[in-house]
């Protein structure tokens, strides 16, 4: 571990499977590069939902240690704001009330609790006292109730990633063996986001995920675009998104050398993109204009292997591509798969310094 910032990892909502996530993974030895970032007393619960003993816990920082950390590193001048949001107060939780905390429930402390870990795990990123961030799931219903103006992780992410500058660009992609997507719209209502679908908005999601599959290796990544309509619009007479915002933002990629082509039919462009061992897919990405439209078929291809990635932040950050689990957490019932490939893509694409 000498000299190699450590993979950062936020429990997540307290109280969902998040805890037992990271418990599973620690048991599992898989977090020997790893510090979490988070309440002894919550990781506690998940070593017990595990069944675990609950003093041998993994290397971790409280978020509000690691946010004075973060704060001393850069001279208090990029660390946690000068003066903490209603928010952060109310994640700031007693010992003995996270372990009395009714499991599956939205609470208001543990969306602020959530929201604090990513915050601190943030501050430190940015300073190089971690080389990546893998999120367990947050509730975006506890986030809301928390008084937290950001719909999810990705928003969060984007907005404290460079405190006092200008927020990057940033877009979800979810990955797994056989398929990458990534979105155009994300958190909004579907009538909202085809409406922000705009050909600015198009162009920077294709030149953002070119530059991201370039970053990890791929010279010349090879992109296909979604249509927002049935069969891509059928040349206007379904829609004319893809006529006046779609296709002119691909033929804008491909003047800057991006190869991509599209717009496609939406209910056959993730056929073709799909890589299996009988088939190499047509394409390395695809990008899609909605939430569901993308999330829908990577999902539907097993959730204990996909992977969400934020793209355009001046750091990895992963999560495994599922939510809190409510109805099964501390059941001891958690599949970690898709945690721990989340913690493995957050190794392959940081780097160890």
């Amino acid at each position: 571990m000498s000299g190699v910032a450590p993979v950062l990892i936020t429990l997540g909502d307290p109280a969902g499977i998040g805890p037992e996530l990271v418990a599973r993974a620690h048991l599992a030895g898989e977090l020997h590069d790893a510090m979490v970032v988070g309440d002894p007393a919550v990781m506690a619960r998940g070593l017990r939902a595990c069944g675990a003993a609950t003093t041998a816990g993994p290397r971790l920082i409280h978020p509000l240690d690691a946010v004075a950390q973060a704060a001393r590193a850069a001279g208090l001048a990029h660390g946690a704001p000068a003066s903490a949001p209603p928010w952060a107060t109310l994640g700031q939780v007693d010992a003995p009330v996270w372990e009395a905390l009714a499991w599956g429930a939205v609470d208001a402390r543990c969306g602020a609790y959530a929201a604090l870990c990513l915050q601190a795990a943030v501050g430190l990123a940015r300073l190089g006292q971690g080389r990546a961030i893998v999120t367990a799931p947050i509730h975006k219903e506890s986030l809301a109730a928390a008084g937290l103006p950001y719909p999810g992780h990705t928003e969060m992410l984007q907005a404290w990633a460079n405190p006092g500058g200008t927020p990057p660009d940033v877009r979800m992609m979810l990955a797994n063996d056989e398929l990458r997507v990534v979105l155009v719209t994300i958190h909004q209502s579907l009538r909202s986001a085809i409406e922000a679908i705009t050909f600015e908005r198009v162009l920077q999601t294709i030149v953002i995920t070119h530059a991201a599959l370039r970053a990890w290796g791929l010279d010349q990544p090879r992109l296909s675009v979604a249509g927002l309509n049935p069969h891509a619009g059928e040349g206007g007479l379904f829609g004319r998104e893809e006529v006046e915002v779609i296709a002119p933002a691909v033929a804008a990629a491909r003047s800057q050398g991006i190869v991509v082509d599209g717009p496609h039919p939406p209910d056959t462009v993730f056929m073709r993109a799909r890589h299996t061992p009988q088939r190499p897919g047509a394409c390395d990405a695809v990008v899609a204009m909605t939430h569901d439209h993308g999330l829908i078929p990577v999902k539907y291809l097993g959730l204990d292997q996909g992977v969400n990635i934020t793209l355009g932040l001046p750091f990895v950050r992963t999560s495994p591509d599922h939510g809190t689990a409510f109805d099964i957490a501390g059941l001891g019932q958690a599949d970690p798969r898709s945690f721990l490939a989340a913690l493995a893509m957050a190794r392959r694409l940081s780097p160890r310094a």
